[in-house]
């Protein structure tokens, strides 16, 4: 039988199509903008042009791009792993060995995701300073390898997580570590790949204290460059758009290739 659209679903699709360019007409936008010169982005043209080369060379020319983007990738790769583990076996162990004491100190960790960031960075700076962190790769990722929300996470997402899976496999003699990693890692792997799609991004979009600890030219990443094309009295928009696109576009094919075990990962953590 073929199916017969009422004039209620037309209504809402036309609507979620309307919704769905206004979301995306930025990024268009920034992709439009990209291939157009500063004169035509400056009198608002919205069509694609044909100055993507010439901006992408200007770009190259006068800012330390490929640098910027391998620092990124590298920062951003190494502190999503750390991140993962860490956070991972906190969550798995607040849940799996849940007691009072465990609870409390739950409740304190997510109480700390209500302290600002620049509250606590100049008494980290000091202390990272003082430890010769500076310009290191731990120095950038130290402060975001362990986040409440991550720990939270995955402690929601353990809750779902049979416990008598960990109960035969203490019988049977696996440790416990074994147990996490043989048997937690592989049956969680949606919940990782949410999780590492989270950290990822946080690493990635990471401005303030890169910006504090890489005081080094060649240890700059991607968002310090974007801030200084837009630090001078005339902005090349042009360059500026090309720079963002370029910057934009792993954590888009990322989330492309990721998202059906971001959603699942997502909504495990929530029924959990």
């Amino acid at each position: 039988m073929k199916k017969i659209f009422k004039p209620t679903s037309i209504l809402k699709y036309i609507f979620l199509i309307i919704l769905c360019l206004i979301f995306a007409f930025p990024f268009i936008w920034m992709v439009s903008a990209a291939t157009n010169s500063r004169i035509d982005i400056l009198r608002g043209n919205l069509l694609p042009g044909i100055y993507f080369m010439e901006n992408l060379t200007t770009l190259l020319d006068s800012r330390p791009v490929i640098s910027a983007m391998a620092n990124s990738i590298m920062y951003a790769i190494i502190g999503t792993f750390a991140s993962l583990f860490i956070c991972s076996m906190a969550g798995y162990g607040f849940q799996i060995y849940r007691n009072k004491i465990f609870e409390r100190l739950m409740a304190i960790l997510l109480l700390s995701m209500m302290v600002p960031f620049a509250a606590i960075m100049i008494p980290l700076f000091r202390m990272f300073s003082q430890m010769g962190l500076m310009n290191s790769v731990l120095g950038v990722i130290l402060p975001s390898v362990s986040t409440a929300f991550l720990i939270f996470f995955f402690r929601q997402s353990t809750m779902s997580f049979p416990k008598d899976i960990v109960d035969s496999a203490r019988v049977d003699g696996v440790g416990e570590f074994g147990i996490y990693a043989r048997i937690f890692t592989p049956i969680m792997a949606p919940t990782f790949a949410a999780a590492a799609i989270v950290s990822f991004m946080i690493y990635w979009n990471n401005y303030m204290w890169p910006l504090v600890i890489l005081q080094r030219q060649g240890s700059q990443t991607m968002p310090l460059v974007l801030a200084g094309i837009t630090a001078g009295y005339i902005i090349d928009y042009g360059m500026l758009m090309a720079a963002v696109f370029i910057f934009t576009l792993p954590m888009v094919i990322i989330f492309i290739t990721q998202q059906k075990r971001f959603v699942v990962g997502i909504l495990g953590a929530v029924k959990g």
